[in-house]
């Protein structure tokens, strides 16, 4: 039976503020052909929507002594992005996987599953659509947008991504937007994005969160073809503090790629977009993230934890310095074969302390993989590929950004692609049968 069993014709299980991009015509170097065995992928007929993203580009790397060795080429290269429904052993849909008993024999952890509970913040501004200017659209996806707005009593520009609640609903999406607005709400750290408020309309749910003016590392990437040694090593060391405080919350990320992180006006990482995180003390099965970066446990349908985000850490670093992921195949289900085989192909440019790395976070037992060990994170911070990373100065913003974003002042949208506005007027007199599902907003 084939892993891919249904091809949709909307996004589902997410809203992904960039779904649309054009694409160049370039080779990517290949990923290993897995060898010729019955894959572990255990395939039952049940299918579980996620969003597939994949590339077949890239650029060569072009470099001089401006930025750190990288000059932004003037080209445009996306990873497209394909909604497919995978059949996998255990899997309902994203709402349901994690439907499973209170407890379940696996090791001595027990499971705790559920919509995150409000934990106890501070209190925060209580505003409405009338508060703001909307301006242009920063964004797109299956079900809402993101635009750019400002706050009228303040003149301050912010991002606000609407969605539109009778799809977020359709798409049974309800439970994993309540854990977004839950979990954006107790996070304070430098490298992850900020909410001002959430609030709700008879037709829509907001977010309305901090304005990164850079875009995304992806977009940087792309034109740079692939990162050298210290770009890649300075963005991954503030990813790898991020997940280290999440981790501290027992919050999974689950999401990690370069569409996922924003470049700020002083050049810093925020990472965006927690539809897919998750309170998770010991461990959860739900099926949910992007295809290249999935980790073996969760395309088996085990029961995982935070180490998943450490195998992605370990996929992100790859795909810095190589300029694509480190197991692709346009056929989705040669590519869980390729993660589940677990032997990336390393380009001869790579760095070896790099590679050890990666290695090291790139491995399907999770009794060696780096992270997941009795010293935790400090396995990772200590590797001999940070050495000379002052992680203090790291986490003050006291250390120089490699490359900072062109900016021509507040509210600049330049390192934004152009969308059209032809969404739906907000803000609309209509009746509201889903207030109770969305009531904490």
């Amino acid at each position: 039976m084939s892993l891919l069993k249904k091809i949709n014709s909307s996004l589902n299980n997410k809203f992904n503020v960039n779904s649309t991009k054009n694409i160049t015509d370039q080779k990517v170097e290949e990923a290993p052909t897995p060898p010729k065995q019955e894959s572990n992928i255990q395939q039952q007929p049940v299918a579980t929507n996620i969003i597939a993203n994949k590339i077949d580009t890239t650029p060569a790397a072009t470099q001089n002594n401006q930025n750190n060795g990288v000059v932004p080429m003037d080209t445009s290269c996306s990873r497209p992005q394909t909604p497919v429904s995978i059949p996998l052993a255990g899997s309902a849909s994203a709402m349901e996987v994690d439907k499973e008993p209170l407890t379940t024999t696996i090791t001595t952890t027990t499971v705790t599953q559920g919509t995150v509970a409000a934990p106890v913040v501070k209190a925060r501004p209580k505003y409405s659509l009338t508060d703001f200017n909307v301006d242009r659209t920063l964004g797109t996806g299956s079900f809402g947008r993101v635009h750019l707005v400002r706050l009228k009593s303040a003149s301050k520009y912010y991002a606000m991504k609407v969605l539109k609640k009778s799809e977020v609903v359709r798409m049974k999406q309800v439970e994993h937007t309540i854990n977004e607005k839950n979990i954006l709400e107790q996070l304070e750290f430098p490298f992850l994005i900020s909410t001002l408020s959430t609030f709700q309309d008879c037709a829509n749910i907001y977010f309305v969160m901090e304005f990164v003016s850079g875009g995304e590392l992806f977009s940087y990437l792309r034109r740079c073809g692939r990162f050298p040694n210290n770009v890649a090593r300075f963005y991954a060391s503030e990813v790898f503090l991020a997940f280290e405080y999440l981790h501290g919350k027992d919050i999974i990320y689950r999401d990690l790629k370069p569409e996922n992180l924003l470049i700020d006006h002083e050049g810093h990482i925020k990472i965006t977009d927690f539809g897919f995180a998750k309170h998770v003390p010991d461990i959860t099965w739900t099926l949910c993230g992007t295809p290249d970066y999935l980790a073996p446990e969760i395309i088996q349908s085990k029961g995982y934890g935070k180490a998943v985000d450490w195998w992605a850490l370990g996929v992100l670093i790859y795909e810095m310095l190589a300029g694509h992921p480190p197991f692709f195949d346009e056929d989705h289900f040669k590519l869980y074969e390729k993660i589940v085989a677990c032997k990336p192909k390393f380009p001869a440019h790579f760095d070896p302390a790099a590679k050890d790395l990666v290695k090291r976070l790139l491995t399907a037992d999770l009794t060696k993989r780096f992270g997941n060990l009795k010293a935790g994170s400090s396995d990772i911070k200590k590797h001999k590929w940070f050495i000379g990373i002052d992680w203090q100065k790291l986490k003050a913003l006291q250390v120089q950004a490699p490359y900072v974003p062109p900016t021509k002042g507040e509210g600049d949208t330049s390192n934004f692609d152009a969308y059209p506005e032809d969404h739906e007027p907000y803000g609309t007199i209509c009746p509201d049968p889903y207030r109770e599902k969305f009531k904490d907003f």
